[in-house]
């Protein structure tokens, strides 16, 4: 249940959740931290700014993500979890049979995927394989941050998935440009929104994806 718990960054737009979930994200953001001493799974730089670069980051998704007909996710390249650990807890009080599937290639961030899974009884599955050698794949959404050029993601999309109702993706500063050259060659609708942690980043929500001529 949503109460008047906030996630407060750097003064952002808030994002409301309850003091449970807020809990959690907090013990996440601790995990990713300890076990970066260990593994790769976020630029040491960015630590101390891990709530806004890579939490609230990966959360300003829930928009898109909390829909009636939206029951799984996948998450592609997932490394630290992010997005899909963090949606997973997001997610976990609105509809508690909400499923993500991660697909990390890392043997060592795949484990930490399943301990951060078990952690917070998350619905998930974590598959360390790689997702170029996928095939006949069921989903609702494709989601990946950081994880391969938009022309790559489509071609995932289109050749190792059998369904998905749409695609959402994490673009820098030249968002709006990767979008036009990728409508030469690729037909899609598609619905931005300005990232609430880089004024100069978006999301976008791609849906009914199909290659032109093709």
């Amino acid at each position: 249940m949503i109460d008047s718990n906030i996630l407060k960054i750097d003064n952002l737009r808030p994002l409301k959740v309850s003091r449970e979930t807020l809990n959690e994200l907090e013990d996440f953001s601790k995990s990713i931290i300890l076990r970066n001493k260990e593994i790769n799974l976020i630029s040491k730089s960015t630590e101390k700014a891990i709530k806004l670069r890579h939490i609230k980051d990966s959360a300003q998704t829930i928009d898109f993500i909390n829909e009636n007909n939206i029951n799984i996710c996948t998450d592609l390249g997932s490394g630290a979890g992010l997005p899909g650990i963090v949606l997973g807890i997001l997610m976990k009080p609105k509809k508690p049979m909400f499923k993500v599937i991660f697909y990390e290639k890392s043997y060592h961030k795949s484990v930490f995927l399943k301990e951060m899974s078990k952690k917070f009884k998350l619905n998930s599955r974590v598959h360390r394989k790689n997702i170029f050698n996928e095939k006949n794949l069921n989903t609702d959404v494709i989601i990946c941050r950081a994880f391969k050029p938009l022309p790559v993601v489509f071609q995932i999309a289109l050749n190792n998935f059998k369904n998905f109702k749409f695609i959402i993706l994490f673009l820098g500063k030249s968002g709006k440009k990767i979008i036009g050259e990728a409508l030469k060659n690729w037909k899609f609708d598609y619905e931005e929104k300005k990232s609430l942690t880089n004024d100069e980043s978006i999301v976008v929500k791609i849906s009914n994806l199909r290659k032109k001529n093709g």
